[in-house]
């Protein structure tokens, strides 16, 4: 019975978003060119809400002038589908038409794209409604957020109400490492809970022909870093991933001057707020340990990043059943290993459930990876992850859809 009309919209699917594919790809490069980062994406809010405007929608923009949230239909419970806007102060040094027109600042993330996508997904949904060929109602929240790379935006946005009438969340994040035309999904683990580290070590300076008469912080440092690096893995289950980094140190002032203090900045990364906080601990009774060794005074001063994403079974399972109808089963593919990078878009699901997939963007193999000054997309992955969100829109709207509630 229900056949017919299950083609019927997923062939009007297919042809809203071809007929609409121009407009999104021309979002996305627009946004490339004029990238803006974190706590400035003032234009972007206002370019997204003056694109999504010419649907008949009626987009509000978010605290301070940016971010933006649209709705689709009027009733409860809705489903959100999230963005992220901001660009990252990295140099685009891609030699294309669309290259950043931002001196230091480039959308090396992929935000532009998901931004796009999300633009594509409601207004095709829009487009559909327009035409009546959705098969039954569809309540979407577009959801278009700053500040991703800061840890803040999301929290912005949740604090000013985004999730209000919100039942589930779907996100998406451009992946360079998978060809274009194919997703990953995983369901649980999904994304790391992140700590960022800054390690005071202070001594007592001298020259450096008379190391004797110092109190040395950066044979200290030496030391905490080293110890850090032998004794965390060996102080937690192997089972356990954990991954703790340095990615700065800032010390002295001279070759010959043994200077009074070093700074040491990282991140802690694991896949538990348990195992986390455990390691914190650790990583505590080695401070304690150099500091009482070496003479120095060491202090630790620890800032939460987003806690880890944990993908919603059911809405992993949601997101598989688009794919394979929109794509084909063979180009949907299981993630086996959670990424130990940071989202964000864990901080919405502290309220309410939600999954996140990975979109195939590579136009070979080896393409550059997120966060490179050469990062680019295969724009046919705006076309792929359109379909597959509207796809997924639809389904979880399905009245006779099987869920765990």
């Amino acid at each position: 019975m229900n056949e017919p009309v299950e083609t019927t919209w997923r062939e009007t699917l297919d042809q809203v978003v071809d007929e609409q594919f121009e407009r999104i790809r021309q979002v996305r490069r627009h946004l490339h060119r004029q990238p803006e980062p974190s706590g400035e994406e003032f234009q972007t809010s206002l370019y997204l809400a003056e694109r999504l405007a010419e649907f008949g929608l009626e987009p509000k923009l978010g605290p301070e002038k940016r971010g933006l949230v649209v709705d689709l239909g009027d009733e409860e419970p809705k489903l959100g589908l999230r963005g992220d806007i901001d660009a990252l102060r990295i140099q685009d040094e891609k030699q294309v038409d669309y290259c950043s027109h931002v001196d230091g600042v480039m959308h090396a993330c992929g935000h532009d794209a998901h931004s796009a996508t999300i633009f594509g997904a409601i207004a095709t949904l829009a487009e559909m409604r327009k035409r009546a060929a959705l098969p039954w109602p569809v309540n979407c929240r577009g959801i278009f957020q700053p500040a991703e790379e800061t840890n803040q935006g999301a929290l912005e946005m949740m604090a000013a109400g985004v999730l209000k009438g919100l039942h589930s969340l779907l996100g998406v994040h451009m992946d360079p490492s998978r060809m274009v035309g194919t997703i990953g999904v995983r369901q649980g683990d999904f994304t790391a809970d992140c700590h960022e580290m800054k390690i005071e070590v202070t001594g007592r300076g001298a020259h450096a022909a008379r190391p004797h008469e110092a109190i040395d912080p950066i044979s200290a440092t030496a030391q905490l870093i080293s110890s850090i690096y032998l004794f965390v893995p060996r102080g937690t289950n192997s089972q356990d991933p954990v991954v703790v980094t340095f990615g700065q140190i800032e010390g002295g002032y001279a070759p010959n001057a043994i200077p009074d203090k070093v700074v040491v900045r990282g991140t802690l990364r694991t896949l538990d707020t348990q195992v986390s906080e455990a390691t914190m601990r650790h990583v505590d009774r080695l401070l304690r340990g150099v500091a009482e060794a070496s003479e120095t005074q060491i202090t630790i001063e620890w800032t939460s990043g987003p806690p880890p994403v944990k993908n919603d079974r059911d809405l992993t399972r949601l997101l598989i059943q688009a794919g394979r109808t929109t794509i084909g089963s063979e180009n949907v593919k299981t993630i086996p290993r959670a990424s130990m990078g940071g989202e964000d878009f864990a901080n919405y699901l502290t309220e309410v459930r939600g999954a996140m997939f990975r979109l195939g963007c590579a136009r070979a193999e080896n393409a550059p990876p997120l966060h490179s000054s050469l990062f680019d997309i295969d724009e046919e992955a705006l076309r792929v992850g359109t379909k597959v969100l509207v796809s997924a829109a639809i389904l979880w709207h399905d009245p006779d859809r099987n869920t765990s509630d």
